[in-house]
């Protein structure tokens, strides 16, 4: 794991090293630079598979041909390393999967790509043929932003590192904060920036005399459903996720498990001491507002697993705290405030290891969240005419207003939003802040117009040409793929543990495992009101009754309260001071609502702080 970053144009060794060390926090084992014929390299290390020096990157080639830069994992590098060994009798000076990867590039071009099993981002140059190659794995793991003109090709792990040459500009883009202000992040192949753009998973892209002469997606998600009975699937699912946690084993540092208690984590753990002949370390935090905490489930699996368990309270002192420290790395706005918790996380079991298997994936891939049961009852709500709809969301209003983690309120209030518009954007609509309805009132006039993206949900149509054919279950799984999981979930994990210089390891987006679940029918994957149905069945005699079949609490903190306690100072400030973009009028409504307790609006409220502390630090 580490950062790479590197730029084909005018330039200088000074360019390249102020770009790297920017983020050097992704690996402060070791920067690696490299300049020559106006080609700048660069890779912070942090070092996890072979140590010795002689794995160093930039890495080149024995001719010298080729060089790399690479963030991420291969997990299969071995078989590959045979593979080539038997083809061309390829002489390794390394024990390392970096010069495995450069060597199958240098072998099967971007055919490598197919038979690659592990989280990456990385960059090729062709000193021969003066051509960069740019790669990212297939669930998009791991970030790759890349800027260019007719100048200059420049690209990095995070955006920062880009703002280092001279030619990039931090402009704001309106059209991608309007994004945001639905998703909570910027979705992919987007950024907050002008200009900027993030590599789509499972694609690679050509560049050539500063020019992309080729952009290709080089995997998709294969829905075709299989002819397999449960037994069949949970035997295979049960063996695909043993070999996927033991290959995530392989580490010459010490490892971990971040463990929460819930049916996820706790099965990557299973599995992590089954291969395992000593106690494995698993790490979990917990938090003073009981109805958020799950500490004491993380303990009864420790304690059935017979793992080496490490605790810490996050207290919200604690967490306020923190979120400064967040934002001071965060290059563009994201408001999940679960980043927090995972920072905290990430920050205290670095002080053990160096790796942690992390769960995440599998709701996405199994259907696990609570939005795929709230789909049942939305097929006969979109039956009713837009005035009962209208109705039912003025009555919501006067529901009593709770802090609790998923209170009644706040749950039937996300529920209405996913109806103001089509079908395709109601999970978005659901998971997300503010609808277009909301933003129309909260852009100030002039700002609306210079808006040219509508909604700000046209990335779901983006994604969706991609599977014109599937069924809508499909379709809102592979959004899901696309936009949650890609720029919520794994943009968290990534940049919470890597602000630590830790890393974490995903086994359930392992490939064999995505592609297994993909083609599996719908009913193995919800059934009779029962999500993650065939994961349960897998994970039955292996973890505690009362672990499988508790339902889904998710890391959450206690926003709510904090707003109208802790933080209420603080967030009046800094929203109730003048912008470009707001309407004032239309922001104190939403305080003012939510500290008098007459409506939930947490998630409005925490994505306007977050932007505008974001913007405050960056313009």
């Amino acid at each position: 794991m580490c950062g790479i970053a590197g730029f084909v144009g005018f330039g200088n060794e000074d360019i390249i090293y102020k770009m790297i060390s920017s983020i050097q926090y992704r690996g402060p084992d070791f920067l690696g630079i490299s300049f020559t014929e106006n080609v700048g390299l660069a890779q912070a290390r942090l070092s996890i598979i072979d140590l010795d020096s002689r794995s160093h990157q930039p890495f080149f080639s024995a001719d010298k041909k080729y060089a790399l830069v690479f963030n991420g994992e291969i997990y299969n590098y071995l078989e590959i390393k045979e593979k080539l060994l038997k083809t061309k009798n390829y002489f390794f000076r390394t024990q390392s999967d970096t010069e495995v990867l450069l060597n199958a590039y240098i072998e099967y071009g971007h055919d490598c790509l197919d038979i690659i099993n592990g989280m990456f981002a990385f960059a090729i140059y062709n000193f021969n043929e003066k051509t960069l190659f740019l790669a990212r794995d297939r669930m998009g793991k791991k970030p790759l932003y890349f800027y260019h003109d007719n100048q200059s090709f420049v690209f990095a792990s995070e955006p920062k590192s880009l703002f280092f040459y001279p030619s990039v500009k931090k402009e704001l883009n309106l059209n991608t904060l309007n994004q945001y202000l639905t998703f909570d992040y910027v979705p992919t192949p987007f950024s907050i920036y002008k200009n900027i753009y993030k590599l789509e998973p499972a694609s690679y892209l050509i560049v050539k005399k500063n020019k992309i002469t080729e952009k290709k997606i080089y995997w998709n998600v294969n829905f075709n459903e299989k002819n397999i009975s449960i037994p069949d699937a949970i035997n295979t699912l049960d063996l695909l996720l043993n070999n996927a946690v033991k290959k995530r084993m392989m580490s010459d540092v010490p490892l971990g498990v971040f463990l929460s208690g819930g049916i996820d984590s706790s099965a990557i753990a299973y599995y992590a001491q089954k291969n395992c002949s000593q106690k494995i370390n698993t790490f979990s935090i917990g938090f003073e507002e009981k109805s958020y905490d799950e500490s004491n489930y993380a303990k009864k699996v420790a304690g059935h697993l017979g793992t080496n368990h490490n605790e810490q309270i996050l207290s919200s002192k604690q967490s306020l705290t923190l979120l400064p420290e967040i934002i001071d790395k965060l290059d563009e706005p994201f408001a999940d405030p679960s980043i927090i918790p995972t920072y905290y996380l990430s920050k205290f079991t670095r002080e053990h290891v160096t790796v942690a298997l992390g769960g995440d994936g599998s709701d996405e891939l199994l259907a696990g969240y609570p939005t795929f049961i709230s789909e049942k009852y939305a097929k006969f709500f979109r039956l009713f005419p837009a005035i009962i709809i209208k109705i039912f969301t003025e009555i919501s209003q006067f529901l009593p207003v709770s802090d609790k983690n998923i209170s009644l309120d706040f749950k039937i209030n996300q529920f209405l939003k996913g109806f103001e518009s089509n079908k395709n954007y109601t999970h978005s609509l659901w998971l997300g802040s503010f609808t277009p309805l909301m933003k129309n009132h909260l852009f100030k006039k002039d700002i609306g117009l210079q808006i040219e993206n509508g909604n700000g949900l046209d990335v779901v149509d983006y994604f969706l040409k991609n599977i014109p054919n599937e069924n809508y279950f499909n379709q809102i799984l592979y959004i899901y793929y696309k936009t949650y999981l890609l720029d919520d979930i794994l943009y968290k994990v990534d940049r919470a543990s890597m602000f630590n210089s830790l890393e974490v390891r995903v086994p359930f987006l392992d490939t064999e495992v995505v592609n297994f679940i993909s083609t599996l029918p719908k009913t193995y994957k919800i059934r009779n009101g029962t999500c993650k149905y065939l994961l349960k069945k897998v994970m039955r005699n292996k973890l505690p009754d009362q672990i499988i079949n508790r339902p889904k609490k998710g890391f959450g903190i206690p926003l709510s309260k904090w707003i109208r306690e802790d933080l209420k100072s603080d967030v009046f400030n800094i929203l109730s001071s003048k912008d470009d973009f707001f309407s004032d009028l239309y922001v104190k409504k939403i305080l003012y609502d939510h500290i008098s307790k007459k409506q939930n609006n947490r998630k409005l409220i925490w994505n306007l702080y977050i932007f505008k502390l974001w913007y405050l630090k960056n313009f």
